[in-house]
This record gives C-alpha cells, structure tokens and sequence, in this order.
C-alpha cells in the first residue's frame, strides 16, 4: 500500500474529507512505523490502539521531545495541563475541573447567547456576501474565553488580535513573537490585578480557592490555554460544522425541520470535522506493546483522531453526515486523562451558535463555488476553512 509522506506526516485530508490512504491505513496497518521523514515514529489509526495509548498515562508522556530533562522543562508550555504529566496534571486538573462542571456552565449560557446574537448583528450589518468566519465563528469563542476569566471588555480586541497575528503561519517571525510577547505581557498583568482583586470569574476564583497552590507563570498559562484553545477549536468546529450543513443540504432541512436534533447534530459536527485531527504526540516512556507492536521507549507515537472518528462506525456508513444519529461515538475531545477539560463548555458555544445562525439567516448559502474555499495548512494545529463567504 502506498505510504504518500503527506499522509503520513500530516494526516491531511481533502476538504472536509480524509485522504483514501488513510482510511485504508486504519482498516490495513492501524498501527504503522514511519520509515520515511518527520520526527514521529509511529502513526497510528486504528480505534483501539489509539484508545490504549491515550488511555495510559503512566508509559506515555504529552511532554515535548527533547534530548534532555532540562530542555523538555524549557519548552514545555507552563500552565498547560496538557503538557504536564501526573502528578502535576493531577494538581491542575483537579483545580480546573469544578470551574468547567455543566452546571457552571450553564450559568454561562445568557453571556453566550448576548455574545452570538451580538455577532449575528455584526454579521448581518457587514451585508453580503459576508465572511462567516471574521464575522462570527472566530470572535466567538474568544468572547466567551475572556469573558470566562473575566477580561474587561475594553481590552478584549486588542488581546485577540495580538492572539490572532501571533498564530498566522504566514507572518514574519519578528511581527509573530512581537504579538505572542504583547499577548503573553497583558495576561502576566492581568493575573497580578487578579491576585489583587479575584472577582467572582474563573481566574478570580481559581484564585481564591488555589491562590496558594498556583504560580503566576502557571496561571498565565491557564488563560493563555482557556483563549486560545477555545479560539482555533472552536472556531473551527464554528466553520467547518457550518460547511458541513451547507455540503448536506437535506442534513441542513432536517436539523431546520427538527430543531431538537441540535444535541446529536453537534456530536455529529465534532465526529465528522475532526477540527484537531492529530493528539498531541505522545512519546513512549518505557518499552510498551500496542496491538503487536513494541514500541520502543523514547519513540514518538502521532495518534489519528480524523481516522479514529471516521472508523468509530460500521464501513457502510463511517464517511456520511447525519445529524440524527444517535449514540454518537468520538474522540473529538481526546481520551484519558487528559480529555477537554471544557468541553461542556464548547458543546454549549456551539449548539448556541448553530441555533442563533440558522435562525437568523433560513436561507443560508455559500457565497463562492466551493472549490474557491482555501482551508488551513494541515501543519497546524488545527483544521479549518480560512474563509467562509456566505450570504442569505
């Protein structure tokens, strides 16, 4: 079988859907070793494999490769939990997870519909064809972060646009740390006007209930992971959900006809997009044997979450797009311990904006032949259309 470099590499995929090789790649050889280029040794894209290998935290680390104890401290993102093993994780885990409980989140929900209907506003107001993505799905979710830490609001546009330069890939390396540090400067102020005065936000309360525990650095990572993550994920599952819809019409009737499918229509969106479609690598710490395989210890394992969410279901049906399937089975939000630790909280962003947007606009369409999309370089991160012009 062919081992295309791009594939393996980057688990690319064409428009919203997954390059053939690797949904061949699941079915044949879910656990391959890669031979070819690129720091990962392993690509791995069967369900239960990449279950197991999520699932153990103790022989895998999420802690960036590096070639000593040391340099892996110096680049690990503090604050991060994704980047921290246990115990640390642990300690911060255990702080996060009473501020992201669905019965805290709800009390986000008016803030979260006042922050939709107010970018539908913008939206309608920019006349069309309108970008949906400048418009609405990237400022959402920023909104929401910084109203969740409680970032005045007068600060909130040049925060996220300092985010914003600082995570284009085609700007120059000067102008890009010249926005990470503007970024990073007003959140190390801002956590020290919180030790001051917590409020009754999520950074304020962290505060008063770990303030102790929890360094500045580390809360500075804390937001920095509560904005950001929520900018490029939920943005993208915003935009690429939405094209989804578009690309199935019959799929966008139905969810108008039964608004009450708006809880699986959103597990259907996170299943089908894969807006994060690699976990963070995961480097073995020991000597471990996957599915037959031994993987060697120190060696570098790139787990598919394109391929696991596509192959959660029977062949017949894995690649269509329904929005009334039930039981909905995915790894959008990872697995094990360090599963999304708001993902209620991105459920709710997005079963909010979906409703709010094919309320407003019934007669939503592109605004382009959908071969003019661009979609983000699969180098990054995350997966998402760069623009999405639509009118209505």
């Amino acid at each position: 079988m062919p081992k295309p470099p791009e594939v393996l590499q980057n688990h690319t995929r064409d428009g919203l859907e997954p390059l053939p090789e690797l949904s061949r790649m699941s079915a044949e050889t879910p656990m391959l070793k890669n031979t070819g280029p690129g720091i990962h040794d392993w690509i791995v894209t069967g369900r239960e494999q990449v279950r197991a290998i999520l699932g153990d935290a103790q022989r895998f680390t999420t802690r960036p490769p590096a070639d000593s104890e040391e340099e892996s401290r110096q680049i690990t993102q503090i604050g991060n939990p994704l980047q921290y093993d246990p115990p640390e994780h642990t300690r911060l885990r255990q702080m996060l997870t009473p501020e992201f409980t669905v019965r805290r989140m709800r009390r986000m929900e008016p803030l979260i519909e006042k922050i939709v209907e107010d970018r539908l506003d913008v939206l309608e107001r920019a006349g069309q064809p309108a970008d949906l993505m400048r418009h609405f799905a990237w400022p959402i979710p920023g909104l929401v972060g910084c109203t969740l830490l409680g970032v005045p609001r007068d600060d909130q546009p040049e925060l996220a646009r300092n985010l914003d330069l600082s995570r284009r890939a085609n700007r120059n390396w000067q102008l890009r740390q010249a926005a990470v540090n503007a970024f990073d400067g007003y959140l190390a102020r801002f956590v020290k006007q919180k030790r001051r005065d917590p409020g009754d936000d999520m950074l304020g309360m962290l505060i008063q209930d770990h303030g102790a525990d929890v360094t500045d650095k580390e809360l500075v990572g804390i937001c920095a992971s509560v904005i950001a993550a929520g900018m490029e994920n939920v943005a993208g599952m915003l935009g690429l959900g939405t094209l989804a819809l578009l690309d199935h019409p019959g799929q966008l009737e139905l969810l108008r006809e039964k608004p009450e499918l708006m809880d699986q229509a959103v597990e259907e969106v996170l299943r089908y997009v894969a807006v994060v479609p690699i976990a963070s690598p995961r480097t073995a710490l020991e000597d471990v044997t996957i599915g037959g395989q031994e993987i060697k210890e120190g060696e570098i394992v790139s787990c598919s979450l394109l391929a696991v969410n596509r192959a959660q279901l029977d062949d017949t049906d894995r690649d269509e797009f329904r929005v009334d399937r039930e039981n909905v089975s995915h790894m959008a939000f990872g697995h094990g311990i360090h599963f999304c630790v708001g993902a209620a909280l991105a459920r709710m962003e997005l079963r909010t904006a979906y409703t709010g947007l094919l309320r407003r606009f019934p007669g939503l369409r592109l605004a382009v032949l959908r071969q003019e999309l661009r979609f983000r370089p699969p180098l990054l991160a995350t997966y998402g259309v760069e623009k999405l012009p639509v009118a209505w």
